[in-house]
């Protein structure tokens, strides 16, 4: 059954209806009790967002705007400033000799609540940058703000594109298309070009499957930014320091070992100006000195729990060189793994590394029939393998 339209004049009765005094009168407590309701919880909730304070007493709203502020999204008074464009504030494979923005987020918390507006009102001539700014004491207070978030959340990870599982991904993309075409479309006249599509892309598809599930577990290539910035380059080669000097244990224990803070000191409490760095990286050799608080360097090469790998037997028995394993450290300002340190890698090398025979009084007095075997000539020199460098035994104990 067709509803006939409503005329004016049955609208305009409905709504006489509507707001005669019975039905407004049942209605009106209802809207009037909602209105006074959110009223009066609106300040409620403003208020409630204020009060939400970190640890420091910092709002979120002082954070969000002292990140602003620190990364130049947002202008001092005096003008646009970006503090990240030298502090910065994710980690890099390069080395920046500047403290990073987390660096400081750490020294602000270690000290009194003058530390920051002292730094950036010194005329320190090695406080480059800072000679021409004039913060504002709210702006000091943003800044701590966003620092009292960041010291507990550290640098944000620098993003590296891999372009091999975009390429995967796009070969796989490919693949279909070409598979499509030949079972279902056969759009393409000249069939060899959807079949060479699929050949190439699959064994591309095949070479990254086989080189990830080879590169499973390791860890080529590694390079870790580190809590202080410790430069081989600078200590090792240009100030010619020996590497036994700071890795003690490496002649006579398993693990070269990481220097203590107090031998850094035997240096450092003379030399504490550094000619990239300045002051502060040094600095913070003295504050966990002060602190009693050790430096946690991060492990760069680092074996399985099953492996056993000493350095004694390579570096006194074996008479290896740093280089041979680590590269060439001495021109690393940050320290990187070079070697995939594989299972594979270790036998090649004890089936081509030559022992020191003769030299070593250990296989001097051992290894008989290795002995006769030079006299006669029967061969020309004994290999790792010759004396258990393959044993299972040596490594997988």
């Amino acid at each position: 059954m067709d509803r006939k339209p409503k005329t004016r004049e049955a609208i305009y009765k409905q709504m006489k209806i509507f707001t005669s005094s019975t039905i407004l009168n049942s209605w009106l407590p209802i809207v009037l009790f909602f209105y006074l309701f959110g009223a009066a919880s609106l300040p409620q909730a403003y208020s409630a967002g204020d009060q939400s304070k970190n640890e420091h007493g910092f709002s979120e709203l002082e954070i969000m705007k002292g990140e602003r502020l620190f990364k130049g999204l947002i202008p001092f008074r005096e003008g646009t400033n970006n503090c990240a464009s030298c502090h910065y504030t994710k980690t890099n494979e390069e080395i920046n000799w500047n403290p990073s923005a987390h660096d400081l987020a750490v020294a602000w918390s270690e000290k009194d609540t003058t530390y920051l507006s002292g730094v950036l009102g010194s005329k320190n001539p090695g406080l480059k940058g800072h000679e021409d700014i004039q913060l504002t004491e709210k702006e000091i207070n943003l800044i701590e703000a966003y620092f009292s978030e960041l010291k507990d959340k550290g640098l944000e990870k620098h993003k590296v594109y891999p372009i091999d599982l975009f390429t995967f991904f796009g070969t796989g993309f490919l693949m279909l298309l070409a598979l499509i075409d030949l079972i279902f479309t056969k759009k393409i006249k000249i069939k060899a070009i959807p079949v060479f599509i699929l050949l190439v892309s699959l064994a591309f598809h095949i070479k990254v499957i086989s080189h990830e599930a080879i590169a499973l577990g390791r860890t080529e290539g590694y390079a870790p930014n580190q809590p202080i910035k410790f430069s081989h380059k600078i200590h090792a080669q240009d100030n010619q320091i020996d590497c036994n000097y700071c890795h003690t244990g490496v002649d006579n224990s398993a693990s070269a070992g990481i220097p203590s803070n107090d031998l850094c000191l035997n240096c450092h409490t003379v030399v504490r100006n550094g000619k990239n760095s300045g002051k502060f990286e040094i600095n913070k050799i003295h504050r966990a000195k002060e602190t009693g608080k050790p430096v946690e360097w991060i492990r760069v090469h680092d074996l399985p729990d099953h492996v056993f790998f000493s350095h004694a037997t390579h570096v006194e028995n074996g008479n290896l060189d740093c280089a041979e394993c680590h590269g060439e450290v001495e021109e690393m300002h940050i320290v990187k793994q070079v070697e995939d340190l594989s299972m594979g890698w270790c036998i090649n090398c004890h089936r081509e590394s030559e022992v020191d025979f003769e030299g070593n009084k250990y296989y001097q007095e051992n290894f008989e029939e290795l002995h006769e075997k030079l006299k006669k000539q029967e061969i020309d020199a004994v290999t790792v393998d010759m004396v258990g460098g393959l044993n299972c035994m040596k490594c997988h104990y």
